[in-house]
């Protein structure tokens, strides 16, 4: 049986630490004869980590009795290489066969053992092996890597499909008493403005921005007698009226992404209040979510600005003198800030600068 190392792909890179030349010379014959050109050596123990990081071994030949950092303290040094994912596999070169010898080598991380004097064909064998088992793990390793990206790719795929099938349905909600249905979108670009106000990060303004669109898409289960009446509800109305916050809710629970979650979150409590007295929970303060206290804030701006049918819009003058009247009570204050802190443009009152 030929003990020449396959030609595909590239050569291994091994690493030799002993402090005799003399046996560093025998091992580099021997590997050499059997194809092993990529060969580092060493006899100083204490440039390990050094050359290590240059020469990145596939595997390590680690004399155990050298002066200054003997083997086992060498091994110490490679353990986040031996027990991480790269499962450096390290060959001990020993004369010393004592048991407690071996079971401390092998507890701080080293694969196998060979014995002085060397046998040349044993040596190539037991590396041969490691190796072949090395590249088993690295090569299972890449394709687990591919098949996470593959799984997060579809996932996110599933998710942006659910997303824009919930966003149709709410488009689709909203044109039932808004003659475009940009009412929508209007409320995820103010909310979106008030989130980078209040300093949020770049993703969860982001989040927030493609959430708050769904935030009435419980209105779907909502008759036409009451979402669509010209005069006052009644109060009977009026309670039916706020169940779209629960039944928003139930449509997007067990939702299994961040984003579908934040809409749960939103579709629930964007008509509590900071005193307590809205609905459906009568939470308070920093209790309510702080993406539903945003988007009720710009869902309250937006609708009264904003003519329906049944009445007339107000001037962003008054709908933010309201808005600031209502501070502390209706409205989180640290909302209410970063809202007037805004720049507005002429137009339509939830256009920003």
């Amino acid at each position: 049986m030929s003990l020449l190392i396959a030609e595909e792909g590239p050569q291994p890179s091994l690493l030799i630490v002993d402090d005799e030349p003399e046996n560093v010379r025998l091992l580099e014959r021997i590997l050499n004869r059997s194809g092993f050109t990529n060969i580092t050596s060493t006899t100083d123990s204490t440039s390990v980590m050094e050359v290590h990081s240059r020469c990145k071994p596939d595997l390590v030949l680690l004399d155990l009795h050298m002066p200054g950092e003997d083997g086992f303290e060498v091994l110490a040094r490679l353990e986040p290489f031996t027990t991480g994912a790269e499962r450096l596999p390290v060959v001990i070169i020993t004369g010393d066969g004592a048991p407690e010898v071996k079971r401390k080598a092998l507890t701080l991380g080293a694969k196998d053992f060979i014995s002085k004097p060397f046998d040349p064909a044993e040596v190539v064998l037991r590396i041969k092996n490691l190796l072949e088992t090395r590249g088993l793990h690295l090569r299972l390793r890449r394709q687990n890597g591919e098949l996470e990206k593959m799984v997060a790719a579809r996932t996110r795929q599933l998710e942006e499909t659910q997303v824009e099938m919930l966003e149709r349905l709410a488009a689709a909600v909203e044109f039932r008493d808004d003659d475009t249905g940009d009412h929508t979108k209007r409320v995820g670009l103010l909310s979106a403005r008030i989130a980078e106000a209040l300093g949020l990060d770049a993703p969860t303004v982001e989040l927030i921005r493609r959430a708050a669109p769904l935030h009435d898409i419980g209105k779907v289960g909502i008759s036409d007698a009451i979402l669509l009446k010209p005069g006052t509800l009644t109060p009977e109305e009026r309670a039916v009226m706020q169940t779209h916050t629960t039944i928003g809710s139930k449509m997007l629970e067990k939702g299994g992404s961040e984003l579908v979650r934040l809409c749960q979150r939103i579709a629930r409590s964007h008509h509590e209040r900071w005193d307590g007295s809205g609905y459906p929970d009568g939470i308070s303060g920093q209790a309510i979510p702080l993406e539903a206290r945003i988007v009720g804030v710009a869902d309250f701006l937006d609708a009264v600005t904003h003519s329906r049918s049944y009445r007339g819009g107000w001037s962003l003058g008054e709908a933010l003198e309201t808005i600031r009247a209502a501070t502390g009570s209706h409205f989180d204050p640290a909302v209410v800030k970063a809202l007037l802190s805004l720049n507005w443009k002429p137009g339509p009152a939830s256009m920003v600068a």
